[in-house]
C-alpha cells in the first residue's frame, strides 16, 4: 500500500482571510470542483491538514469553517496558505497537472508545441504553448497516455502573425 503523504496533492485555492470572530475563513477556490469545499472534504496547507465542517458561496469566493480552527487567532495563522487536495478519480476529466509538458499535435499530426501553462478564460481555458500559441481547451479532443493533447483547431491558429506582442514563436519550416 502507497504511503499517502508521498500522494502528489494538486494546488486548489488559498485561504483569503480571517472573516469575524469565531473562526471562518474566506477561501478563492482555483478549481470548479465545489466538493473540495463540501463538509468533511480535507483540504491541505504546507503544514496541516484541514477538515471542512461548513461551506458558503460569497462574493465568487467561500466562506468556510474548518474543524478545529474556532478562534480569530486560529483563522489568522492561516491567511495567505495555499490549499490542496488529493486528485479526484475522474476518467472524464483533464487536469492542468497532466497538460503542462504535452505536446500539441494539431488535425494534421503536426506538433504545435508544448504546454507550459493553463491560462483561466472565461470564454475557454487556454493552453499556452512554449512556441507562443494560445489555444483553446475547448480545441482539445483527446489526452493520451504519451503526453500528447490532439486538437481540431481552426485554420490559422496556429500562424504566428496571430500570437499578439510579446509571444515569441518559432517557424515550423525552420526559416
Amino acid at each position: 500500500m502507497s504511503d499517502p503523504a508521498a500522494t502528489p496533492r494538486l494546488a486548489v485555492g488559498r485561504i483569503d482571510r480571517a472573516h469575524g470572530l469565531r473562526g471562518e475563513l474566506v477561501l478563492t477556490l482555483t478549481t470548479n470542483r465545489l466538493e473540495r469545499v463540501a463538509a468533511g472534504a480535507l483540504l491541505y496547507t504546507d503544514d496541516e491538514v484541514l477538515t471542512v465542517e461548513s461551506a458558503q458561496p460569497h462574493l465568487g469566493r467561500f466562506i468556510v469553517r474548518f474543524v478545529d480552527v474556532r478562534t480569530r487567532a486560529d483563522a489568522d495563522r492561516l491567511h495567505g496558505a495555499p490549499l490542496y487536495a488529493d486528485a479526484i478519480d475522474d476518467p472524464g476529466e483533464w487536469w492542468v497537472h497532466d497538460l503542462i509538458g504535452a505536446m500539441v499535435i494539431d488535425q494534421h499530426g503536426v506538433e504545435q508545441g508544448r504546454v507550459v501553462e493553463v491560462q483561466a478564460n472565461p470564454a475557454s481555458d487556454l493552453l499556452v504553448l512554449d512556441t507562443g500559441a494560445l489555444v483553446p481547451l475547448r480545441f482539445a479532443i483527446e489526452l493520451t497516455a504519451n503526453e500528447r493533447v490532439a486538437v481540431d483547431a481552426p485554420e490559422g491558429l496556429f500562424d504566428e502573425s496571430l500570437r499578439g506582442p510579446g509571444r515569441k514563436g518559432t517557424s515550423r519550416s525552420g526559416e
